[in-house]
Order: C-alpha cells, then sequence, then structure tokens
C-alpha cells in the first residue's frame, strides 16, 4: 500500500521561485533517464526531439480568478456554465447562501450554494464574467510565492500559446517555451499538438490522507479533438509538456482502453480525475517535461510513477544539492519513461 509519507522530501525555502526569470528559456533542465541524471538547459531540449515525434502542449489560458467581494477574497476553481462558478474562500462557511456580494467594480455575485470540499458556488449578476474578472481580478498566483500579483506576472502566469481560457493556475512547464523554441522543434521533423486541460483547484489541494487509496482527486475538464488523436496515434513517440498534458494523454488512452482502441488515444472531451500513483502502466507518453513539484503533492506522485520513486528521491537530491529553482517559476526537469517492472 502506498503512502503520502512515501513521497516526502526537505526542500530549502530559498529554492522556492517566487518570481520568474528575465527570460522564459533561460531556465535549467534535469535530464533523468533512469539512473543517469545530466543538467542541461531548456534550450537544449530540442537536442532530445526527434523526427516522427510529437509534442503535447496544454494551451489552457489562465483567468484572473482571485478577486475581493465585500471584504472576502475568492479564487474561482470550476465552472458549472458561463456564470456559475465555485470558488474557494477562507470563512466562507460564514456567508449564508442566498447572500449578495458587491465586486470593486460593482458588479454583484450571488452566493448559491456552499460546502467543505469546493467552497462556494456563486453565480456573476452581469453580462460577460471574463471582462469582469479582467477589470477587478487577480492571477491566481500559488500560495507558496507569499506575494502579491506584480504587473508582470499577468504576462509571464501564461504561456505563450495560451488561447481557451479556463485555468486557475498554470500549465507551468509550457511557460518555458518562447515561439522560436516552438519553430525549432517543428524544425527537427516533429509535430505540435496544442490539448486543453482546465487547471483547477486539485493542482494545490493537499494529500490528506496517508492512505493514497482514499485520496479524491477534483475533476478538470480536458479536450482532445479527432485530428489531434490522430496526430498522436502516428507518433513514433509522445513528449508532453507537462503534468496536465500527461494526464490529458492517459485519460484519453484509458478511453482508448475501455474501447478497446488500437491507437494510443481516442478524441475525448470529458472531466478527469485521473490520479496516477506507482504501479501505473502509462499507455500514451513516452516523455515527460515538467518542472519540479511539492513534498507529497499528487503531481510528485505522477513523476514518481513515471520515472520511478527512487529515481525521482535521486534526482530531487541532485536538484536541490545543484540549487535548482523550484515549483511554478521554477526550472524543469526531463523525465523518461522508466522501463516496465
Amino acid at each position: 500500500m502506498l503512502h503520502t509519507s512515501d513521497f516526502d522530501f526537505e526542500l530549502p525555502p530559498e529554492l522556492i521561485a517566487g518570481c520568474p526569470l528575465e527570460r522564459r528559456d533561460a531556465s535549467r533542465m534535469l535530464v533523468v533517464d533512469g539512473p543517469r541524471i545530466s543538467d542541461r538547459h531548456i534550450r537544449d531540449f530540442v537536442e532530445f526531439i526527434r523526427p516522427g515525434d510529437v509534442v503535447v502542449f496544454n494551451n489552457s489560458k489562465v483567468i484572473p480568478a482571485r478577486f475581493m467581494a465585500a471584504g472576502h477574497e475568492i479564487t474561482l476553481h470550476t465552472a458549472e456554465n458561463k456564470k456559475v462558478w465555485w470558488g474557494l474562500c477562507k470563512k466562507f462557511m460564514r456567508i449564508p447562501v442566498g447572500t449578495k456580494l458587491e465586486l470593486e467594480n460593482g458588479v454583484m455575485i450571488k452566493v448559491l450554494d456552499k460546502n467543505s470540499e469546493s467552497g462556494l458556488k456563486i453565480r456573476f449578476l452581469c453580462d460577460d464574467v471574463f471582462e469582469t474578472l479582467n477589470q477587478v481580478g487577480k492571477m491566481p498566483l500559488p500560495p507558496y510565492m507569499r506575494r502579491e500579483e506584480l504587473p508582470d506576472d499577468r504576462e509571464r502566469y501564461q504561456t505563450v500559446y495560451a488561447d481557451p481560457v479556463g485555468s486557475m493556475a498554470a500549465p507551468t512547464a509550457g511557460l518555458h517555451f518562447t515561439p522560436e523554441l516552438m519553430s525549432e522543434i517543428e524544425a527537427r521533423g516533429a509535430k505540435i499538438v496544442k490539448v486543453t486541460l482546465h487547471v483547477g483547484a486539485g493542482t494545490w489541494m493537499p494529500v490528506k490522507t496517508e492512505d493514497l487509496s482514499q485520496h479524491k482527486m477534483h475533476s478538470e475538464w480536458c479536450c482532445i479533438t479527432e485530428e489531434q488523436a490522430a496526430i498522436i496515434n502516428n507518433a513514433t513517440r509522445v513528449i508532453a509538456v507537462g503534468t496536465t498534458s500527461m494526464r490529458t494523454l492517459e485519460s484519453a488512452a484509458m478511453d482508448a482502453g475501455n474501447f478497446g482502441a488500437a491507437g494510443r488515444v481516442v478524441p475525448i472531451c470529458r472531466n478527469t480525475n485521473i490520479f496516477i500513483t506507482p504501479g501505473y502502466k502509462f499507455r500514451a507518453t513516452d516523455v515527460l517535461l515538467t518542472n519540479f513539484h511539492l513534498p507529497k503533492s499528487t503531481l510528485f506522485m505522477l513523476v514518481s510513477a513515471f520515472a520511478g520513486l527512487e529515481n525521482m528521491r535521486a534526482a530531487y537530491r541532485h536538484a536541490i544539492a545543484e540549487k535548482y529553482r523550484f515549483f511554478s517559476y521554477g526550472d524543469c526537469c526531463l523525465l523518461f519513461k522508466k522501463d516496465s517492472d
């Protein structure tokens, strides 16, 4: 049985990246191939690309999801429709259902429901929710940054290819990429596919149970089109940029297995709550580029499943010793799938 404590490690707080580097492509990249570790740079990523590869990015765009409402700070995380959202809020149980709260631009929201897992369910009493959020919202920086939004965050906590709005956290592995670096990927004979997974509350939610089988993952909406699935299924290798891309791919692979499909994936547009831990058999993904993750997090469990728990423990010890920058604005690592047991 797996335990949450199996995925714990000590991280010096000074290694948490509070701000982005001046250039997106200035980050270091730790390459982990089984027990072999090497120190590289994100600009070296293209050296690992082969003709026939498909590189999969998550193009979800971060919304300025954090805002004040009558003295309460609310961070949206899941949309039920264009005007009804769930949001996290401290002391939300003190706010009665039916209460109307005023935002800084005069727009009103109404509390429709609340629960201990998801916080407040609210309705925006306006025509355009995203325009309202652009006026009053702030980028939902992770709590561990312990700072307010800076002007640069509007651009830097967003990938250069972000398109459909819907995430309350950035798919951070993609933050390292510039248009030039993406052009180099295609020049190497690889194809780029941009799938969508709208990142929700689960990305920051701590695992509260020691027995991992008791942990409940939050659902997030994801999509791979029929055309994208065909490209992925014709790949010699699939390289996922970010854990959200991988979770989308593996969710589509799960459906492929359920339908008896021959390829890696089938088209998919649905919610997923896939929880990947050691012992999971990867069907869609061969290589993963990802940032460094929090101790005891579902994402560190995912990378441990992919590259091997002992390999990841050794890699993180090396990264700490070499003072790599951790988490959303930090450095990245390129992971190769461990050999099957």
